[in-house]
């Protein structure tokens, strides 16, 4: 992706609930613009890392925060994943596969994010499971065997955890958050910081997109 060329940047985590309900928001964008407007994918890193299972407390809070997205969004969530035990809400695996597969191609990365969110969140899959993540990739057209070789990568590693830094350094708080450029003078413009409504944003993008292209 030439990043001198306008394009997004959108910060998002495959585990996390509200940017599955920003999902349609990002499909009507690929719809509106396509390949005029490239998307770029960072990862932002919800809860790399982690190591303990979930206990009782943070299931209840997690499932609250699904039925909110739920009810904005009207995304599917599969609720049966609030009966496994002992899971270990690790985001790292899936958001190295996302860096994984923008290696190759931004397009593809934003289709991985969308089918591990759909997987995960929709389908109960344990997608921070190498094997589950490479097979997801698959279906998008990588070779399975080699993707899930490739997750356990040392530089991978570190290139997915460069993208959480990156988001600090951004000043990214929240998921999903959007921003658009370069504007003429290299910066870039916040279009949403958290979940919003496709009537409020692709206006939003509209706008700026074509004060870009005037510039």
């Amino acid at each position: 992706m030439d990043q001198t060329q306008p394009h997004l940047v959108y910060f998002a985590d495959p585990m996390c609930s509200w940017c599955w309900g920003f999902v349609p928001v990002m499909a009507l964008i690929r719809r509106r613009f396509g390949d005029a407007l490239p998307i770029r994918v960072v990862m932002g890193g919800l809860r790399p890392g982690t190591e303990k299972p979930m206990t009782e407390a943070a299931k209840a809070d997690t499932r609250g925060h699904w039925e909110h997205v739920q009810e904005a969004s009207g995304q599917p969530f599969d609720w049966r994943f609030f009966e496994r035990e002992g899971f270990v809400y690790d985001t790292d695996p899936a958001a190295r596969a996302v860096v994984l597969a923008r290696r190759q191609d931004a397009v593809l990365a934003l289709a991985l994010l969308v089918r591990i969110q759909g997987a995960f969140y929709a389908q109960n899959q344990d997608v921070t499971q190498p094997a589950v993540l490479a097979a997801l990739a698959g279906e998008l057209g990588f070779d399975a065997a080699e993707f899930e070789a490739l997750l356990a990568d040392e530089g991978l590693k570190r290139e997915t955890w460069g993208d959480y830094a990156v988001s600090q350094r951004a000043g990214v708080t929240g998921f999903p958050t959007l921003v658009a450029g370069p504007n003429p003078d290299g910066t870039y413009g916040l279009v949403t910081r958290g979940f919003n409504v496709a009537e409020l944003v692709v206006p939003a993008v509209e706008q700026w997109f074509e004060g870009a292209r005037a510039a």
